[in-house]
């Protein structure tokens, strides 16, 4: 079957030729296992989606039901599923301002449909967006996007700008989050006036970065972006595809902040991986100008009854498992373990974690912070021989850059992380003697 794979399948972000595919036959909670039986903790949540674990059974039979009764609906149709979801997002989750939801497929068209609604309320043009980002790999996701990745499918969109966000890891300059804060701040308004600030439709931001490091902004950053935003009329963007749904111990991730965002969009965690959907929440205020001004777009697929179905119960269970309340006690745990590891190896430079979005970042040298391998260059593998190394103990995850995922299940209880960072461990002395 592996060679079945390869030889018909394309994968994503790899040269096609030579490689293995593990060939994976099944799982259940935070576990998941091969054809040759052997078992995986999966410690990025497959791609931090996989939120309730494998085998979720109200999932599972919601899926069921809802095909059985419904398989499908035409987007321009109203269905008692969709309706539902949408109201439990508004009136439960989101904050007051918020309006109405737009359901898409995935996180990349829920950027995308961010930047089109963004671009039609304002009449502007320009999309202003960070370095340290992932938005998705479609066109107008790609073009949002300022890591690396990005570059590969050729020019920007016209219109894309990209600005610097503060890495309090790598602040050298600073002796406070203060002082970074203020930096930042004063440097993303220069850029806007010099930009124009009546050009700009909307600031795109992930409130923590996912991909790019779970970077935590420093106090009071965020909310100095939504009182810039404010000032030149400019729609604040939180990409929370990936912190969204519990991940970091709130519903979303910029909740930590108390701010409001105009928009917000989101996929992964609502089904929890087991069928597509995403979604772009915006406020009521830009609700209202669709009520008289035509929507231009749609997908196929949008609002689709199973996958809306798939969201109601993964909400349901999220309440019912009480999932927000073993991300809050599980962090210090997760947390802990980690931080323990950075004081025994030369290789781990920074532990970064908020509920249970993790991420480590490795080092040639903790004085210096010098990454293990340089920026966008990894010519002989290292990453993939240590992610490569961790798959074979049986530590799922993956690795961006010079660091290392860990964003389990939230359903993971404290035997379970103990027992995953143990294989970490032992990885990570087979990395200072090996890299070092």
């Amino acid at each position: 079957m592996n060679k079945i794979n390869s030889e018909y399948l394309i994968y994503p972000w790899k040269k096609q030729k030579p490689f293995q595919v593990p060939v994976i036959e099944g799982g259940e909670g935070i576990f998941f296992w091969d054809t040759t039986g052997k078992k995986y903790y999966d410690m990025s949540s497959q791609l931090v989606n996989m939120n309730l674990g494998f085998g979720n059974k109200e999932i599972i039979s919601a899926i069921q039901n809802q095909a059985e009764k419904l398989a499908y609906a035409a987007p321009h149709f109203a269905t008692d599923v969709s309706a539902k979801l949408a109201k439990i997002i508004i009136e439960e989750i989101m904050p007051s301002n918020m309006g109405k939801v737009f359901f898409t497929l995935a996180g990349a068209d829920s950027n995308e449909h961010a930047i089109k609604i963004a671009r039609s309320i304002t009449g502007r043009y320009k999309i202003m967006s960070r370095y340290r980002s992932y938005h998705g790999s479609t066109m107008g996701a790609s073009s949002l996007t300022g890591e690396a990745r990005s570059f590969f499918s050729g020019q920007y969109v016209p219109g894309f700008i990209k600005f610097f966000d503060p890495y309090p890891y790598r602040e050298t300059n600073f002796k406070s989050d203060n002082e970074i804060t203020s930096f930042y701040l004063q440097k993303l308004e220069e850029q806007i006036i010099f930009e124009g600030k009546n050009k700009i439709a909307a600031i795109f931001l992930e409130a923590i970065p996912g991909t790019n490091g779970v970077i935590i902004p420093p106090k009071g950053y965020l909310e100095g972006v939504r009182e810039i935003c404010t000032r030149y009329g400019i729609l604040m963007v939180c990409d929370e595809v990936m912190s969204g749904w519990c991940r970091t111990g709130e519903w979303f991730s910029f909740m930590h902040w108390n701010i409001k965002p105009d928009i917000v969009t989101f996929a992964k965690g609502i089904t929890c991986g087991y069928v597509p959907l995403g979604g772009v929440v915006v406020s009521k205020e830009i609700a209202s100008f669709f009520d008289n001004n035509s929507f231009v777009s749609g997908l196929t697929y949008g609002a689709h009854p199973v996958g809306c179905a798939a969201g109601v119960a993964a909400i349901e269970a999220y309440r019912k498992y009480n999932i927000l309340d073993n991300v809050r006690k599980m962090e210090p745990i997760l947390k802990e373990s980690l931080e323990s590891l950075k004081e025994k190896y030369k290789c781990l430079g920074d532990v970064r974690v908020k509920g249970l979005f993790g991420m480590i970042e490795l080092v040639k040298d903790k004085k210096s912070k010098e990454p293990i391998i340089p920026y966008d260059e990894d010519k002989n593998g290292i990453m993939s021989k240590i992610t490569d190394k961790l798959f074979n103990e049986g530590f799922a995850t993956y690795s961006h850059e010079n660091m290392i995922s860990v964003s389990p299940p939230l359903i993971i209880d404290r035997e379970s992380i103990i027992n995953a960072i143990k294989i970490l461990d032992k990885v990570l002395f087979w990395v200072d003697d090996n890299f070092l």
